[in-house]
């Protein structure tokens, strides 16, 4: 049997390392985005402090006519209405989420970010964002 070095021992611990990362990446439900405070892009339809917020999946927009309208993948294939008028969304790449009306302050996700434009709305009326 051969004897343990520092080199093998360095060796194995790289490796056990390497394999506890990826399968830390590969966990199902290791994203942000699929916690429940928030971040789930399952549909939602609520009251929130008098406002209705609702949010649900769509079809994104493929840049050549295809359905969806002006998102061209902002939203990541989700759209979110206060009191029935859009709110633009937009997923960042950390998988945190922000909206025109608070796009200085990304949140978990576009209940969040629904919420959020709410609170900045301070009861004023959610314009119609025009498409570009």
């Amino acid at each position: 049997m051969p004897s343990l070095t520092r080199r093998r021992a360095l060796t194995a611990g790289a490796v056990l390392a390497t394999a506890a990362g990826v399968q830390t990446l590969l966990a199902p439900g290791a994203s942000a985005a699929s916690h429940s405070h928030g971040g789930s892009l399952e549909p939602f339809d609520e009251i929130y402090k008098g406002r209705r917020i609702q949010g649900r999946p769509n079809a994104m927009d493929d840049g050549m006519g295809g359905m969806g309208g002006h998102h061209h993948g902002h939203g990541g294939g989700y759209a979110v209405f206060v009191d029935g008028v859009e709110l633009h969304v937009m997923r960042n790449a950390d998988g945190s989420w922000i909206s025109v009306v608070s796009h200085y302050d990304p949140v978990a996700g576009p209940r969040a970010a629904a919420r959020a434009a709410v609170d900045e709305l301070q009861g004023a009326a959610l314009l119609p964002f025009p498409a570009n």
